[in-house]
């Protein structure tokens, strides 16, 4: 998924700053040709087909499937009695045919989506409580992020293991990654995948380590225990200082080998908050508590601000590097606003369900054409926390509303029955639909969509995974 950062304590939400990945295409060269094509053509007939090619694929997404990540009876000799209580789902990856939710007690799932079947949980240890997931493209393999009740829940574990041995129900065939590293609290360890790399942090030694996400070799480390922040960029990382009084320190370093590009000190108003410092290839964008948005141009120190009155303090960003955009999510609003800091586009039909805008429940397309949400339906204003909302697809350039789904339109259209139950082993077929559309459309706490089969997945506060597909 997107580059995500998952800290050793407390229970990581999503962070302020989220990457929108860039998925692997069939062939790199023919795709480069594509979008240089449509740059110097007429984009207006190409957005023309891709919106109503959107509306196509999305028209009639139906609820087909529900899956459980409860298991009443526990999935091994459980010595956590929380990891047996039906939780919210927290997180959904999918990975070829196999769809992995995660819940807030730390369970994971795996479901296969051939057969409709839970294939078994990923807590290979009675005392693991899984924190994040992250798909590594690079070798076909899920990385899981724990802690452990030996260890006082105090520092993060990661393994990696291959989705064929997933696919045969042994999660127990993976193997543990950065072994040397000490991951307690305030350390982190931060998946990019845009770069293909891994940054650690060993808060006991103030050390940032890179590793390399295809074969997981250290490539360099950087210690200073000035540095405040590190955020990563395609191709760089901007390392933040401890501020001055009225300026901070700032470095530009190459993500491949840590070469410093370039060192400058930015001011700041004395005595005024940093509310954020990100870095947008090569615009810094600065903003200061009441405080105008300034965006410096690094190549050339060239600076522009806007108004704090246009460009108020976002909760979240998501970074359309493909597209030179970004969005800005504040009070259940989505925005897209280009380099410049100017306003790009406004969504008509697309009012965020959750107020504390969980990245979770949004997914942007590889194309990062189109945005897949978990909103307030149209009905409902401000509504009780019960009532269903709507999964919405927009459009990113324009903010039209392309499709939506709701208690409305999203039963099946034949009644389908062939969705038995049946009970094994180690394998528990979990196809029957109990939820009705409404019931699925409530209290939707992940969202993932799989852009190979064309489905939906979302999760909810019972801990279930509704699959919605056409």
């Amino acid at each position: 998924m997107e580059g995500r950062r998952i800290s050793a304590n407390p229970r990581p939400c999503s962070g302020r700053r989220i990457l929108a990945k860039k998925r692997p295409r069939s062939n790199g060269f023919i795709n480069t040709v594509k979008k240089l094509q449509r740059r110097e053509i007429s984009s207006k007939p190409d957005r023309a087909f891709t919106m109503s090619n959107a509306q196509e694929r999305f028209r009639n997404m139906r609820l087909m499937e529900e899956y459980d990540t409860h298991d009443p009876k526990g999935h091994c000799s459980v010595v956590l009695p929380f990891l047996m209580k039906r939780t919210k789902v927290i997180e959904i990856v999918a990975a070829r045919d196999i769809v992995f939710a995660l819940a807030h007690s730390g369970v994971c799932a795996a479901f296969s989506r051939e057969t409709d079947q839970r294939i078994c949980f990923l807590n290979v240890s009675p005392d693991e409580v899984i924190r994040s997931l992250f798909y590594n493209k690079n070798n076909d393999s899920l990385i899981t992020v724990s802690v452990y009740a030996s260890d006082n829940f105090s520092s993060l574990k990661c393994r990696s293991t291959r989705i064929e041995y997933i696919k045969r129900g042994k999660p127990d065939g993976g193997f543990a990654l950065f072994e040397s590293e000490s991951l307690k609290w305030p350390g982190f360890v931060e998946f990019d995948d845009v770069n293909g790399k891994v940054l650690t942090y060993s808060a006991q030694d103030s050390v940032y380590k890179v590793f390399d996400l295809k074969n997981y070799n250290m490539l360099y480390s950087i210690s200073d225990n000035h540095v405040q922040e590190i955020k990563i960029s395609p191709g760089i990382m901007l390392l933040i200082f401890n501020r001055a009084s009225s300026h901070v320190l700032l470095k530009i370093l190459s993500i491949e080998d840590g070469t410093v590009l370039k060192t400058f000190n930015h001011l700041l108003h004395r005595n005024k908050k940093v509310d954020f410092i990100e870095q947008f290839n090569e615009k810094l964008l600065v903003k200061q508590e009441n405080e105008n948005l300034q965006i410096l141009d690094v190549r050339n120190f060239e600076l522009m601000e806007v108004s704090r009155t246009d460009f108020l303090t976002p909760s979240a960003f998501i970074f359309l590097y493909e597209n030179q955009l970004f969005l800005t999510l504040r009070n259940r609003t989505v925005a897209v606003w280009n380099s410049c800091g100017e306003l790009v586009t406004s969504f008509e039909d697309h009012l965020l369900w959750h107020p504390d805008c969980n990245t979770n429940n949004i997914y942007i397309t590889s194309d990062q054409d189109l945005i897949i949400s978990y909103c307030k339906a149209e009905s409902e204003d401000q509504g009780t926390e019960g009532s269903a909302g709507s999964i919405n697809v927009s459009n990113i350039l324009t903010g039209k509303c392309l499709a939506k789904i709701n208690a409305s339109n999203g039963s099946r259209k034949t009644d389908e029955s062939s969705n038995s139950s049946s009970i094994g082993s180690s394998k528990q077929i979990c196809s029957t639909i109990r939820s009705s559309v409404a019931e699925a459309l409530e209290g939707i706490t992940a969202l993932f969509y799989n852009e190979e089969r064309n489905e939906i997945y979302t999760g909810n506060r019972q801990g279930l995974v509704h699959i919605w597909s056409n």
